[in-house]
């Protein structure tokens, strides 16, 4: 028997399904948005939510779950959080408009509205404040890679060309939300496919024109092919999952890749600049810094943070800016006080010009536009402005006709939703005044007929009340009915219930027809001045999105000047020259970890120049060689990102490319090992560092044999020092590598101070010039808490290895003698050591004669020797 064919509704959704694709597909029933079948199961499990079932398809039950429309963006953020895209089916038409169609029985047509997807999210509740959410696209054009990124809560657009080896740093320094490219390409991990006719040069620049409304990009900026290839595949997605209608796209910007300063994946995960190890803002650079009173300030700040600038006039303007708020403290405070009050203007403008925007939207415009107008004011009287700021200032200004018609027609508060209207103010519309009037008379009206229908009657408990189903109607109780039921009463029988009556009455329903008319004449009334508002908000999108950008420069600025005065950083000088001199260096986020602990870090000073320009750098395993490699690293990044710096004084040559090579993980995705990542790091800093590169590099080689790891160790730092002629901080844990100073004129030696006391390791974190006498290893395996029997056992190991070498010259020497199968033997040499150290520690000339009795017993049950 063949299947039934499937319900007018299900054939609806199935069709809608097959569009959606990969998108589970959100299908508007009434109140609720409805998932069936696989789309069911899976946001069902991501969601915790009841999986039930409706219907039958083929023979078997239909799983569905379902969400309310209206609190659907918290299930949307989970389920884009777990990955998914989702497809929006709305109902595009009302049920009086289907049965007009079609008639009584007809299904309301739908149809899929949008895409929401992690690249292209505008909604308030589903995008963190302080994050950029960034969509990016790529395609590679005769060798070159073009990139586009957006973020369309803002409309920031960026386009930048690389080479195809340096598009993973390109894409880590986005930090893209969602990557789409074309198909067949080789695509980058976890990018959508899109057809690759979306990525064609002329439709990428034929796009751009329609966007904008111009005849030429030349007054946007020169663009490359790979550019205007990768920006109209990012146009076409756009449209695409806006089903047609665009979000928010400013004029795109060129990123040159030399006014930047280069960072690999590598580098930006180890030195933990936006998120930590454990993928976390907490224990991040930018969580340790960030002291931004607004949410695109911190935006902004991360942007700063992910690409420093390499140009030292625009890094001087950010700095003298900062500087000026630096030392005011009353101006900084009253700063970010007003900037504090301001709502996020340019996500609420994104939403707008997207669509999606409210009421409230236009009143956080109103609001952030006036409070960008007054701090013009404040800013504007003041003597000797930065250079920067007096480029800002006009941005804050030039709104005010636009405030003061926003300002007229709002209410303060406006609503988020503007379905039930109440947000234009009252005095701005003469006409719709009126309406509100007599719609709001309707409560007194009511309550007037109802007084008369009692009299009428006589029936003192009559009531007129109002339901969505039934709209207004009389209601007395059972024992009552029969007057009202009189053929010449007036009224008419409308629902019988249990123990009352509801009747209609001609008066009534003229009253509740001249209440529901006006009400909806307000309504109408109210949505054409939100289109005008909308209109004109839009029509002012680039000016408003100016002030949005410098609002966050300043708060930016302001943030720098504030955590420079809390924890006492220094404004850097920035010169051409390769040096990297630093006194009292310290690391910002080890600082403010120790400060919450109640603990002082200590800081050290570093000085790199053409004739000083590599340092190695030994000493015990928590001495703080990693930290002290970082902190430098960092102190470059802060200082070229346009910020002070958490030192004394700090005198930095600008740096092209900065690389760290510190600690590393296997990559069991890309079939590569600790040692095999570690290597692939390392090569990628000697094919790509200049001599204006800054490198720091901890424990080459260690992932291999002792020989391998000294012999890569030795060459590595060999090619450091003679071909890539770079500024680097090399530690290690070869003492051989000091014999690099005999040879290399420009290397130094230097160590973290460590001493031991009374058998305690005690960790100085102070660095000294010279070689380390020792690595400390098994002091260190002591404090980490390794059974005393394994560290006893290891350091016979060691004095065997040192005598060995000692007299052959060879670091196996020795091996052979080892007891390393003789299980006997290793017992004994255990046991001697553990005695030898009890005996170590005895004072003999303070035992008493009994005492020394009981010593000599319990040294001999240890020995296993009592019988």
């Amino acid at each position: 028997m063949a299947d039934a064919a499937p319900t007018p509704m299900m054939a609806q959704y199935l069709a809608l399904r097959e569009e959606a694709g990969d998108c589970l597909l959100f299908y508007r029933m009434g109140d609720f948005f409805e998932l069936f079948f696989e789309d069911a199961k899976t946001a069902a499990s991501i969601l915790d939510i009841s999986l039930t079932s409706r219907g039958e398809h083929n023979g078997a039950p239909i799983p569905m779950c379902g969400v309310p429309v209206h609190s659907s963006e918290g299930y949307l953020a989970r389920l884009i959080r777990a990955g998914c895209r989702v497809a929006i089916a709305e109902q595009v038409e009302s049920p009086a408009e289907a049965k007009k169609r079609g008639g009584s029985k007809t299904l309301v047509a739908r149809d899929i509205v949008r895409f929401v997807t992690a690249g292209t999210l505008t909604e308030e509740a589903l995008l963190e404040p302080r994050r950029a959410n960034v969509l990016a696209a790529v395609c590679e054009v005769r060798g070159v890679v073009g990139i586009a990124a957006v973020d369309i809560s803002t409309g920031r657009m960026e386009l930048e060309e690389c080479a195809p080896d340096r598009m993973g740093a390109a894409l880590a320094r986005l930090g893209a939300s969602e990557v789409v490219a074309p198909e067949g390409w080789d695509l980058p991990l976890d990018s959508i496919p899109r057809p690759a006719r979306d990525f064609a040069s002329e439709g990428g620049e034929a796009r751009l024109k329609a966007v904008h409304g111009v005849a030429t990009l030349d007054g946007f900026g020169m663009f490359g092919r790979a550019m205007l290839a990768a920006a109209g595949g990012l146009v076409a997605y756009l449209e695409h999952v806006g089903r047609g209608k665009l979000p928010l796209l400013l004029p795109p910007e060129a990123r040159g890749s030399d006014t930047t300063l280069a960072m690999d994946e590598a580098t930006r995960a180890s030195l933990e600049i936006l998120q930590s190890s454990q993928g976390q803002r907490k224990g991040s650079l930018i969580d340790a810094i960030d002291r931004c009173v607004t949410g695109a300030g911190a935006r902004q700040l991360a942007d700063d943070l992910s690409a420093p600038l390499t140009d030292r006039q625009q890094i001087a303007e950010r700095l003298e800016l900062v500087a000026w708020l630096h030392d005011d403290a009353l101006l900084r405070e009253d700063v970010r006080s007003a900037l504090r009050a301001l709502p996020d203007i340019g996500r609420a403008l994104g939403r707008v010009v997207a669509g999606r925007g409210s009421p409230r939207d236009l009143g956080q415009l109103r609001d952030g536009l006036s409070g960008a107008r007054n701090l013009h004011e404040r800013l504007g009287r003041r003597e000797a402005v930065p250079v920067l700021l007096t480029r800002l200032l006009p941005a804050l200004s030039g709104h005010g006709e636009l405030v003061d018609w926003l300002s007229r027609a709002l209410v303060p508060a406006p609503p988020t939703e503007r379905g039930q209207g109440g947000f234009i103010a009252e005095g701005y519309d003469a006409a719709l005044d009126d309406l509100r009037r007599t719609s709001g008379n309707a409560r007194r009206a009511i309550a007037a007929l109802e007084a008369k229908y009692r009299d009428e009657t006589g029936v003192a408990a009559l009531k007129i009340k109002h339901n969505n189903v039934l709209g207004y109607f009389v209601e007395v109780p059972q024992r009552h009915a029969d007057r009202l039921l009189l053929p010449d009463s007036g009224f008419t029988h409308r629902q019988t219930m249990a123990g009352a009556m509801r009747f209609n009455a001609l008066a009534l329903h003229e009253e509740a027809s001249r209440i529901a008319e006006a009400g909806g004449h307000a309504l109408a009334a109210e949505e054409s001045h939100f289109e005008e508002l909308v209109a004109a908000v839009v029509e002012a999108r680039n000016a408003i999105a100016a002030t949005a950008a410098a609002l966050a420069r300043i708060d930016v600025a302001a943030g720098q000047a504030e955590r420079a005065a809390q924890g006492g950083w220094s404004a850097p000088e920035i010169v051409d020259a390769a040096c990297l001199e630093i006194e009292g260096g310290r690391h910002p986020v080890v600082e403010a970890a120790l400060a919450a602990q109640g603990e002082r870090f200590v800081a050290n000073d570093c000085k790199l120049a053409v004739y000083d320009r590599l340092w190695l750098i030994g000493g015990p395993n928590m001495g703080g060689k990693s930290t002290f490699l970082r902190q430098n690293a960092l102190i470059v990044l802060l200082a070229q990102a346009g910020g002070f710096v958490p030192a004394t004084r700090a005198k930095i040559g600008l740096v092209d490319r900065l690389f760290s090579r510190v600690g590393a993980s296997d990559n069991l995705a890309r079939g590569r090992s600790t040692f095999m990542v570690e290597m692939v790091e390392t090569a990628a800093i000697l094919a790509q560092a200049t001599e204006r590169s800054f490198v720091i590099l901890d424990e080459v080689g260690r992932g291999t044999s002792t020989y391998d790891g000294l012999a890569l160790a030795w060459a590595v730092a060999e090619a450091v020092h003679e071909t890539n002629r770079c500024r680097c901080l090399f530690a290690t844990h070869y003492h051989e590598l000091a014999r690099l100073a005999e040879t290399c004129d420009a290397l130094s030696l230097h160590h973290v101070r460590a001493r031991e006391w009374k058998g305690d390791l005690v960790l100085l974190h102070e660095l000294a010039e010279g070689p380390a006498d020792r690595s400390y290893g098994l002091a260190v395996a002591r404090l980490a808490g390794v059974p005393a029997k394994v560290v006893s056992r290891a350091k016979s190991v060691l004095d065997k290895l040192e005598k060995g070498r000692a007299q052959t010259g060879g670091l196996a020497a020795g091996l052979g003698d080892l007891p390393l199968f003789a299980a006997a033997e290793a017992a004994r040499e255990e046991t001697c050591d553990t005695l030898r150290e009890r005996l170590k520690e005895v004072d003999v000339d303070a035992l008493s004669p009994r005492e020394a009795l009981e010593l000599l017993y319990q040294l001999k049950r240890e020995a296993g020797t009592e019988t």
